[in-house]
């Protein structure tokens, strides 16, 4: 078989533009800190990188929607720790309220007390978010939740007793609402109705047998009813300060994958160094030698051994 000279030079000629091309290559990579550029460097590598990637990304999103959920939760623990203390003003106006030697007169004095706790509580169950939202009125979140009945005298509720939730892991929906009727008016202890019929009783002269066991029974009730509701509302912020511990874990999860998944994309695409300085050494002198045998050779003819 016979070669040609050309065929050799053109051998050559390739020989020395693929390590040129391998020499330029690995200087891009010094130059970027990366082995792994392109899919094209490395197929496998480059497919792994990108599902590792996807699946950080995903998880910093689950971190960020953990964030607005504490946001919301954080922002029903403070507003149900001010619902609590009025509650617990309120019980303390009832017991008061028990005391047979009280005129009716000092009666109407904590009827007016309770009027300020009702009013305090109305306004509280109304409250609004940082968006603006109404907490309380589940996805009705522009209609207020709570309003007097100008007919009845009653407050009624008026909004959805839906829950709002947000995906805060991968197999974890979490609600992160909470509604009027479940806090105000559960397990018919409904707190605005048995304050207003306890003022409008507090207000009704006692002026006999009859009106005084009116009086003890609807007090009575009243008690039981509001202790009702603010165990509702402790079982309540039981429940939230128990979602904020699962989202504290959540996040500590979640941040030891970040590391995890961080360490992973960095061992197939970060470029080592020391390796990489020793290759191309290495490279540049097999190229340096490839150089001048490529010279002597193509300085050879026929003439040459003639």
């Amino acid at each position: 078989m016979r070669i040609s000279t050309n065929t050799i030079y053109q051998s050559g000629t390739n020989r020395l533009m693929d390590l040129q091309n391998d020499l330029s290559k690995l200087n891009e990579q010094i130059s970027s800190g990366k082995k792994v550029r392109s899919p094209a460097d490395d197929p496998v590598a480059s497919a792994r990188i990108l599902e590792l990637t996807n699946s950080q990304n995903l998880n910093n999103t689950y971190a960020a929607t953990r964030n607005v959920a504490k946001t919301a939760l954080e922002t029903y623990e403070t507003n149900m720790t001010s619902i609590t203390n009025v509650i617990l003003d309120a019980q303390s106006s009832l017991v008061a309220a028990g005391n047979g030697a009280y005129s009716n007169e000092q009666r109407a004095n904590i009827a007016s007390e309770l009027q300020g706790r009702l009013d305090s509580l109305i306004g509280l169950s109304n409250t609004k978010d940082a968006q603006g939202n109404y907490m309380y009125s589940g996805y009705k979140t522009d209609t207020v939740p709570f309003v007097l009945n100008t007919v009845t005298g009653n407050v009624d509720f008026q909004g959805d007793t839906s829950k709002r939730a947000l995906q805060v892991d991968v197999q974890r929906q979490m609600p992160i609402t909470y509604t009027g009727d479940e806090l105000f008016q559960a397990n018919g202890n409904d707190l605005f109705a048995s304050l207003k019929d306890m003022i409008g009783l507090l207000k009704t002269p006692i002026t006999d047998a009859t009106t005084q066991k009116t009086y003890s029974d609807g007090l009575a009730d009243t008690i039981t009813k509001v202790q009702g509701v603010l165990d509702q509302v402790l079982n309540v912020r039981a429940d939230l300060g128990s979602k904020l511990n699962e989202l504290d874990t959540l996040d500590v999860t979640g941040s030891d994958m970040d590391l995890q998944y961080t360490a992973s994309i960095s061992k197939l695409q970060d470029l080592d160094y020391t390796e990489a300085l020793s290759d191309l050494s290495k490279r540049t002198t097999i190229l340096e030698a490839a150089q001048k045998s490529y010279v002597q050779t193509s300085q050879l003819s026929l003439f040459s051994f003639i």
